[in-house]
């Protein structure tokens, strides 16, 4: 929950290596060293961040991981073509939201979770135990009594979480970095708590639980679509 969490305090610790990867990294994202352009050498770098060599070609290595840039010898790193970054990574992901969320991501983002969430409800209808949807339930009961925006994405994202879980598929979960980005981005932009939206979300992901509880898998992937498709209506309207 570190995208979240971040975005709830605004704090984070880093030390120097994780200190490179952020600013590199997000000035990566904002376009700040354009695709195919190589970036300052060695010696500027880390003399810009008051850093060694070392903690530098670390932080390289980490940034070719995530799939922003790749070296060449005698020739320099490269900042790699858009389809190379992997934006299942948790910091990638990060790095676009502070660099500005456009309408565009927030529909890619939302197109991603229509991909697989309903089905992870359908599926959860078919193989979730009883406890499984008693922990659904309490977190639906833990959205309604929230009286806050941070208690409310909280909740929201532990519901997500559980329901994916619930699929059993082990490959569901691993995905999880997309949601937590995509309630982030309500979390900053818009919260069903701040307006009268508030009882309908509940309603609505209640409505997922009594599906997955029926054994339904159809009217809980449909009620999955539509807990989506509002929540990317809602913070749409918000972009500026």
């Amino acid at each position: 929950m570190d995208l979240l969490r971040t975005a709830i305090t605004g704090n984070v610790t880093r030390n120097n290596h994780a200190f490179v990867v952020h600013e590199i990294g997000k000035a990566i994202i904002k376009g700040d060293y354009e695709v195919g352009s190589l970036l300052p050498g060695d010696a500027e770098l880390a003399e810009r961040f008051d850093v060694s060599r070392t903690v530098l070609r670390e932080a390289m290595k980490t940034l070719s991981a995530k799939g922003l840039v790749f070296a060449r010898a005698r020739i320099g790193t490269r900042v790699t073509e858009r389809t190379k970054w992997n934006l299942f990574d948790a910091d990638v992901l990060t790095w676009h939201f502070e660099a500005g969320v456009t309408e565009e991501f927030l529909g890619h983002l939302s197109e991603m979770r229509l991909s697989f969430e309903p089905f992870a409800a359908r599926l959860a209808a078919k193989k979730a135990g009883g406890e499984d949807i008693r922990k659904l339930h309490a977190l639906v009961d833990g959205m309604a009594a929230a009286r806050s925006k941070e208690v409310f994405a909280v909740a929201d994202l532990d519901f997500h979480l559980a329901l994916l879980d619930a699929s059993k598929n082990p490959f569901m979960y691993s995905v999880g970095n997309l949601i937590e980005a995509a309630l982030v981005s309500a979390f900053k932009l818009s919260s069903p708590v701040e307006d009268d939206t508030h009882e309908t979300s509940v309603r609505q992901h209640r409505r997922i639980v009594k599906a997955i509880e029926a054994h339904n898998g159809d009217a809980a992937a449909a009620a999955m679509e539509t807990v989506i498709i509002v929540g990317r209506d809602r913070v749409k309207g918000k972009i500026v």
